[in-house]
């Protein structure tokens, strides 16, 4: 018996050349995805690690540092909502000041252009809740939570001191420090609610990537400028 096979023709090996192609693509996006995700919790889980015994929700716990770094956000938030990050934040350093838990503070946020000063709201803020101006020092180029640690070295000469901020945010800068060697804790201000934060936690976690691939190529910070030095 004789059997005949018909060549395949151009048509159909290239819609079998595609389902391959469509297939390979299929099993790289599942791994990159698989590869995202991984990294994103070990970047996590590294940060929550080395920060556990450093965090404290106690004032009375919670040892004396000379100065107190506190992160800077937005006043307020795009609907034109007050930011409850930024009135806890406020709130949390009044009371390690008045504790007498630091001595002098160092609001570190952005000041990209004229209408926009977030060291400068905090400062003000600072003294409305009675801590005098002469223990307020701005930092002025504080771009990121990255930038903000290392000019507290390099600007303002202090590689001891206390990081204010909340949580989650904490340990990430308190990770940040620690890869330079720098001896520092972190007073936690009060959280805000699940779903009032939730895009913050998934940027957070996204950040926490940047801080290793910041390391990994050596960054700098955006600006540096003279010393100040905090007396």
């Amino acid at each position: 018996m004789l059997i005949f096979t018909l060549p395949m023709n151009k048509n159909m090996k290239n819609i079998t050349s595609k389902k391959k192609l469509l297939k390979r693509l299929k099993y790289l996006l599942i791994a990159l995805i698989i590869a995202t995700v991984g990294i994103v919790i070990a970047c996590d889980c590294i940060i929550n690690h080395s920060s556990n015994k450093l965090v404290f929700n106690d004032l009375d716990k919670i040892p004396h540092n000379k100065a107190g770094l506190l992160l800077g956000t937005s006043k307020y938030v795009r609907s034109g909502q007050k930011n409850l990050y930024y009135y806890n934040r406020i709130a949390a350093t009044a009371a390690l000041y008045q504790a007498g838990k630091i001595d002098f503070i160092v609001v570190s946020g952005d000041n990209g252009n004229h209408s926009y000063n977030e060291p400068l709201d905090m400062k003000n803020d600072l003294m409305a809740q009675g801590v005098p101006e002469n223990k307020i020092f701005l930092d002025y180029a504080g771009f990121r939570t990255y930038d903000s640690v290392i000019r507290m070295d390099k600007i303002f000469g202090q590689k001891q001191f206390t990081i204010i901020s909340q949580e989650f945010h904490n340990r990430r800068a308190i990770y940040i420090a620690k890869r330079l060697h720098f001896n520092v804790v972190a007073y936690n201000a009060k959280d805000v609610n699940a779903s009032r934060g939730f895009k913050t936690q998934v940027r957070e976690r996204f950040a926490r990537v940047k801080v290793f691939v910041d390391f990994l190529t050596h960054k700098e910070p955006k600006f540096l400028g003279e010393a100040i030095e905090i007396k």
